[in-house]
């Protein structure tokens, strides 16, 4: 009987703590479902405020600098070549890489030996031609005195012969003298022509010689500017470079010795767009003699040139569009040939415009600016240029207003806005009310 009580005991506490949980579990099942189907009230919303910085917009009148880069060159370069063969026998104490000469100096020597024996040789060949012209000359003169001379016996013996025929009228005279008297001056005109002739090929002596004159002066100039050319000088100051002959060695006619380039006088040419050479001309389509600056960036300093812009190329190159211009440079110290440098050109002014950073401009082609109640309105601009960072606007409608200086994907029209502290901090001193957080 004991352990059929404590068996009854045993399963009525299982049952009651069965029964425990399960009324449990409905408890908690039941404020579940009460907390489900309860309607929550969401709290209220709260409008968010960016905070940005903020320009006023003021009209400015402002000349643009258009940036590019270029190559600078010599606008004097030279080729030396020797103009005669030979051997070089002296050179310029400075005929090497990078030397300098000054107008005029002797940059090398070639043996005038053959060249000096062949200007004495047409010398003396000119000599004979002069000499042969005065003895042409003298035999001219003696040949016209025999034509006279004979001319005078032709009239000498007509006279005869008139004699002897009127001597033959009066029946004094014989037939035989009058025919003797014809044969003499028939004797006398042949000798007339003989010295005519003489004198014609004295004349034809006389234009030879003076044609074996020029011939010989021209060879002797021609003689003379070859033993010139033995003394290569500079046409102008310059440095040296390339230089590619020893003393003592041979040169070739025409062989290129060295290069001689003028430092001083250097140009930088660079490629511009077609519409950034549209802003460089005049009304008239000439290109404005605008400001140039260029630059040689070195290690943390640079060297700067100024100067103009010249000319412009006559075409496009191919396969390029655009316009290769050219500026010619004042002193340039530091600056030499082939240095790539960074050209800024100072344009025509620009007149009431708005000059913001470029980060203030959409891509749409607009700017926010603080409209009432402290929200941001777009407002559409005309770009005029870019510089840099920095872009130039069309003042129309920008004037006085206040222009977000930094557009996020988060700003944009209808967006509350409140200006940083350094913003501010600008409007209280100008006495400006400050848009206050919504």
């Amino acid at each position: 009987m004991r352990f059929l009580r404590q068996s009854m005991i045993g399963l009525f506490l299982a049952a009651l703590s069965l029964g425990l949980l399960v009324y449990a579990a409905y408890v908690v099942q039941a404020a579940v479902q009460t907390r489900l189907s309860a309607q929550s009230t969401p709290p209220p919303v709260r409008e968010r405020v960016f905070t940005v910085d903020l320009q006023r917009a003021e009209a400015v009148t402002i000349v643009p600098v258009l940036q590019t880069f270029g190559e600078v060159s010599a606008r004097r370069t030279l080729e030396v070549r020797a103009a005669v063969a030979g051997r070089v026998v002296a050179l310029h104490e400075n005929f090497e890489d990078a030397g300098s000469v000054a107008a005029g100096d002797v940059l090398l020597r070639i043996d005038p030996a053959q060249t000096q024996a062949a200007v004495d040789r047409l010398r003396a060949d000119l000599a004979d031609a002069q000499a042969e012209a005065r003895d042409s000359a003298r035999a001219l003169d003696l040949a016209r005195a025999e034509r006279e001379a004979a001319a005078a016996q032709v009239s000498l013996r007509e006279t005869a012969f008139r004699r002897q025929v009127d001597l033959a009228e009066r029946g004094v005279g014989t037939a035989a003298a009058i025919e003797t008297a014809e044969i003499a001056v028939s004797a006398a005109q042949a000798t007339v022509l003989a010295r005519r002739q003489e004198v014609a090929r004295a004349e034809a002596r006389i234009d030879q010689a003076a044609t074996r004159i020029a011939r010989a002066e021209i060879a002797l100039a021609e003689a003379r500017r070859d033993l010139a050319d033995t003394e290569l000088r500079a046409p102008f100051d310059g440095t040296l470079s390339e230089t590619a002959v020893v003393e003592g060695g041979l040169v070739a006619v025409n062989e290129r010795v060295a290069d001689l380039v003028d430092p001083s006088d250097l140009e930088i040419s660079f490629n511009l767009s077609t519409a950034q050479y549209a802003r460089l001309l005049t009304p008239g389509g000439a290109l404005i003699k605008a400001p140039v600056l260029a630059t040689l960036e070195g290690s943390g300093t640079g060297l700067q040139a100024s100067g103009a812009l010249a000319r412009v190329s006559a075409g496009a190159r191919d396969g390029q569009t655009g316009r290769r211009v050219f500026a010619r440079l004042g002193a340039a110290p530091g600056f030499r040939p082939g240095d790539f440098v960074t050209v800024e050109i100072r344009e025509n002014p620009l007149e009431n415009v708005v000059e913001l950073p470029a980060t203030a401009l959409g891509p749409d082609g607009t700017v926010l600016v603080l409209e009432g109640e402290d929200r941001l309105a777009a407002v559409n601009v005309t770009l005029m240029r870019r510089q840099g960072n920095r872009v130039l606007l069309s003042a129309d409608g920008l004037v006085g207003r206040d222009v977000v200086e930094v557009r996020t994907p988060l700003l944009g029209p209808g967006v509350a806005v409140q200006p940083t502290q350094q913003q501010a901090r600008l409007w209280q001193a100008a006495g400006d009310p400050v848009p206050q957080e919504g």
